[in-house]
């Protein structure tokens, strides 16, 4: 039996988040072709079942302030360097502009850099991505309009697009395993709607539009409910909610590590963003056969719920006077909104209106619904363990 490969997974930490998940499924699906180690600037908190998986920590983590979050770079680097040179890995992948930083920074001409980049935010430092496409060996893109920005803004073509993954039998398992705990109870008779959505309290979320969106449906269904996940405190929101009059009709979940069973109870997924690399709630949802209704944010949404990606739609519907929003073939999509957080509950924006409009529309079209959610569930099917592993070993060169 030949001697495995060696490949180094580098992630700041565990905690949740979208490529911390793709970090440690990475790990495990890796596990049958290389000899894998994630190496870990804080190991805190770790929110993953990491058991079994080889973690080393470099006991380095965040530092406040610019001079120490610079030097902290330097000290990172000095030791991923001594790591590579004693571990000699044939590729060392990173995961979050942090990561990449240093992995980078402590190349040592052995080893195949790879650095990620997750979200559309990194292309917007536009030293760093020069930096990085002067060292790196490759950059995996987790949408193919991140790929083509990198092709195209900096002649880079060393570049590969590999999309998150999920797997979607697990997540249904995972989902039926128990109840969530809501605010609502359904009186006989009664059926309440449940529109979902999940991230962290971040404005690049976008959730005052969400929640201006949720009360305009509201007034129009009142057995609408929406089930809002994340980490953090959501106070703004709480507030907002309140000045919405809508504060009993919105259940603010907080954190969950396994978020499915919540998600399974809704019928639409709704997704506000103004940035995303690829978002994982979003497929997490269609998996579970929510149906899917998104601005078109940068990156991902649009790759998602059309089949060709293209929005230019959207600027010939203005042309003509018509409200803009595409009808994919596995969900709808609406233009981007106002970037600048607004808690005024009495400012409530065209687009948000038209959003309104779209949501509530699908919700009394039960023949549109059944639909969309079909056709989410079958779009989650692509971004499979399988297609991810296949992807990654080619890239690899791995022959089997």
């Amino acid at each position: 039996m030949r001697e495995k490969r060696k490949l180094l997974l580098v992630s700041p930490m565990l905690h949740q988040g979208g490529f911390e998940r793709v970090c440690i499924t990475t790990a495990r699906l890796m596990e049958p072709y290389f000899d894998v180690t994630i190496v870990v600037f804080n190991s805190a908190n770790i929110a993953y079942d990491v058991e079994g998986l080889h973690i080393i920590d470099l006991q380095l983590g965040v530092k406040k302030g610019k001079l120490l979050k610079l030097w902290n770079i330097v000290k990172r680097s000095r030791k991923l360097k001594r790591l590579k040179k004693e571990m000699k890995p044939d590729i060392v992948y990173s995961f979050g502009p942090s990561a990449n930083m240093v992995n980078a920074f402590s190349k040592t001409g052995q080893e195949k850099v790879w650095l990620g980049l997750r979200n559309y935010t990194d292309m917007e430092e536009k030293v760093k991505i020069s930096l990085f496409v002067r060292l790196a060996d490759l950059i995996i893109c987790c949408s193919k309009e991140i790929e083509k920005d990198l092709k195209n803004n900096y002649h880079f073509t060393k570049t590969a697009t590999l999309y998150n993954l999920y797997d979607v039998e697990q997540i249904r398992k995972t989902a039926d395993k128990k109840e969530p705990e809501l605010l609502w109870k359904e009186a006989p008779g009664q059926k309440l709607r449940y529109l979902v959505s999940m991230g962290r309290d971040d404005d690049m979320k976008g959730f005052w539009h969400m929640l201006k969106v949720f009360s305009l449906v509201h007034a129009r269904i009142p057995e609408a409910r929406l089930i809002l996940m994340g980490a953090g405190t959501f106070a703004h929101y709480k507030e907002l909610a309140k000045g919405l009059h809508i504060e009993d009709s919105v259940c603010f979940a907080g954190m969950q590590k396994e978020p499915y069973h919540y998600l399974k109870k809704g019928e639409v997924y709704l997704l506000t963003s103004q940035n995303e690399g690829f978002p994982n709630a979003l497929v997490e949802g269609m998996a579970l056969g929510l149906a899917p209704v998104s601005v078109n944010c940068m990156t991902g949404p649009a790759e998602i719920l059309l089949k060709d990606g293209d929005t230019s739609e959207f600027e010939r519907q203005r042309e003509r006077g018509e409200v803009p929003v595409i009808y994919g073939e596995y969900g709808i999509l609406v233009p981007e909104m106002e970037k600048e957080r607004n808690l005024d509950p009495s400012h409530i924006s065209q687009e948000e209106r038209n959003m309104a409009d779209i949501v509530t529309a699908l919700l009394t079209d039960q023949e549109q619904l059944a639909r969309y959610q079909r056709a989410a569930v079958e779009r989650a099917q692509i971004f499979t363990y399988e297609a991810y592993v296949e992807k990654f070993l080619e890239l690899s060169g791995y022959i089997l």
